[in-house]
C-alpha cells in the first residue's frame, strides 16, 4: 500500500503494510524542480486539465472528480479549477484529431492534468500513423520518468501476495518509434515486405532516468533491478545498461543486479516479492508495469505517474477496456490512486502540505473501502462503480 507525504525538498512515497505507522516505510521518490513555500492560512487553488478519454474513461474520470471534490470540502485551503478538453474519439469527433493543438496548448498553462485511457487502436488510419494521446503528451511536455507501483492490497487475492516493487520507466524513447522522431512514426517500409523500426537510446535519457530510480530506491529497500536485452541489442542496450550502472556507482548503498528482460518475466511469476526498484526503457516498463500490476492482485489497481520539470500527468496503468464501457462496473481505483499521486507531486513542487495530506486522505479511504467493502467485480464483488467511489467518498468523511 502506498501513501505520500513531503519531506524537505524531496515527494516522498510511504508505502503501508497496515494501519499501524510503524510498520511503513518512507521514501524519496521525485525531487521537484522547485520548492515554494505557501502559507497554511491561504487557499491553493490547482488548475488541472480533464481528459476523459475512451473506454471506460468517463466512467472512472468522473468517479476521480468525485473522490477530489470531497477533498475539497475537507480542507477549504485547496481548490481545484477543472479544465476540461478534448481528447481521443471526443476530439476526433469535434476537431478531427484524438489530440488537438488547442488541447496541447492549454494543458501548457495548467498545473497538471488527470488523463483518462484512449482507445488508439479503433481510431482511424490517419489517426493511428501519429502519436496515441498519451504518447504525444509524454514527448511534448517531455515527461520522461513513468513512475508504476505495484504492491499486493491485505485481503485481496494475489499471484505475489507480498510484491511491494516500484517500475521506473523511461517515457521518451526506446524502441516505442512514435516518440523518437521529430515528425512521423519512426517506422517505414521499403517494400510491400520489409518493415523497419527506428529505437533510440541515448546516455542523457538513461542517466535521468537512472537518478529517480536510484534516488527512489535509496529510500526505500535499497535495490535497483536494471531490466534490458543487452545480450542481443548489444549496443542500444548496452548503452542504457552502462549508463544506468554509471549512475548507479553515485549510490553505494544501493545494490544493483541486471536483468535480461524474459528472464525478468519469470523471476517476477516465481519471486515478485524479491523486487524493489525496477529501472527499465520504454517498451519493457510498459509490458512489466502491467504483469506487476495484475501479479498483485489487478491491474484495475494499478496507478502511475508521467513527470517531468514542472509538470506531471495522472493517468492508470490500464487500457480502455471497450469491453465494459458504458456498463458501470469499471474499478476506478487506478486512476483515484493516480490523482493522489499526481497530488503527491504538487506537494512536493508548491511546497503544500494541505495537497499532501490530500493525497493521504485519499488512500486511506482506498485501502478501507477495499477492506471492508463493496468491491467491484473485478475484486471479487459486485459493487458498481458508482456504489464502490461512494464507499471510498463514505471513508473520508468518517
Amino acid at each position: 500500500m502506498f501513501l505520500f507525504t513531503l519531506l524537505p525538498r524531496c515527494l516522498t512515497l510511504t508505502f503501508v503494510r497496515s494501519y499501524d505507522a510503524a510498520e511503513s516505510q518512507t521514501l524519496c521518490i521525485w525531487r521537484p524542480s522547485r520548492s515554494i513555500a505557501i502559507p497554511e492560512d491561504n487557499m491553493t487553488t490547482y488548475r488541472l486539465g480533464v481528459l476523459t478519454g475512451d473506454g471506460i474513461g468517463p466512467e472512472i474520470v468522473e468517479a476521480t472528480l468525485r473522490v477530489l471534490e470531497a477533498v475539497q470540502r475537507r480542507d477549504s485551503s485547496l481548490r481545484f479549477d477543472w479544465v476540461p478538453l478534448p481528447m481521443g474519439w471526443e476530439a476526433i469527433r469535434k476537431t478531427g484529431s484524438a489530440m488537438p493543438e488547442s488541447t496541447v496548448e492549454v494543458l501548457g498553462k495548467c498545473d497538471g492534468w488527470i488523463m483518462g485511457p484512449h482507445d488508439s487502436a479503433s481510431y482511424p488510419a490517419p489517426e493511428q500513423e501519429k502519436r496515441n494521446p498519451s504518447g504525444e503528451l509524454r514527448h511534448h511536455f517531455d515527461l520522461y520518468a513513468n513512475l508504476r507501483p505495484a504492491r499486493a492490497y491485505p485481503g485481496l487475492p494475489a499471484v505475489s501476495p507480498k510484491m511491494d516493487l516500484v517500475v521506473v520507466r523511461e517515457n521518451t524513447e526506446g524502441f516505442y518509434s512514435d516518440r523518437n522522431m521529430a515528425w512521423g512514426t519512426g517506422e517505414l517500409m521499403p517494400t510491400p515486405d520489409v518493415a523497419l523500426t527506428v529505437g533510440k537510446i541515448t546516455r542523457p535519457a538513461s542517466e535521468r532516468i537512472a537518478r529517480t530510480a536510484f534516488g527512489l530506491a535509496r529510500g526505500r529497500r535499497r535495490k535497483v533491478a536494471i531490466v534490458h536485452k543487452a545480450n542481443v541489442i548489444r549496443r542500444a542496450y548496452g548503452l542504457f545498461l552502462e549508463a544506468c550502472r554509471g549512475v548507479g556507482r553515485e549510490f553505494p548503498e544501493v545494490a544493483v543486479e541486471d536483468y535480461h528482460i524474459d528472464a525478468m518475466t519469470a523471476h517476477l511469476v516465481r519471486r515478485g516479492a524479491d523486487f524493489d526498484v525496477i529501472l527499465t526503457t520504454n517498451m519493457f516498463g510498459d509490458i512489466l508495469s502491467d504483469l506487476t500490476g495484475e501479479l498483485a492482485g489487478s491491474l484495475g489497481m494499478a496507478p502511475s505517474i508521467n513527470a517531468g520539470t514542472g509538470r506531471a500527468m495522472a493517468q492508470a496503468s490500464h487500457g480502455s477496456a471497450p469491453d465494459i464501457a458504458g456498463r458501470g462496473i469499471a474499478n476506478p481505483v487506478g486512476l483515484i490512486l493516480s490523482a493522489a499521486m499526481l497530488l503527491s507531486w504538487l506537494a512536493g513542487e508548491r511546497g503544500d502540505t494541505p495537497a499532501g495530506d490530500a493525497a493521504k486522505a485519499i488512500e486511506r479511504a482506498v485501502v478501507a473501502t477495499i477492506s471492508e467493502g463493496p468491491r467491484t467485480r473485478d475484486l471479487g464483488g459486485t459493487a458498481s462503480t458508482k456504489e464502490f467511489t461512494a464507499g471510498i467518498l463514505s471513508h473520508m468523511r468518517a
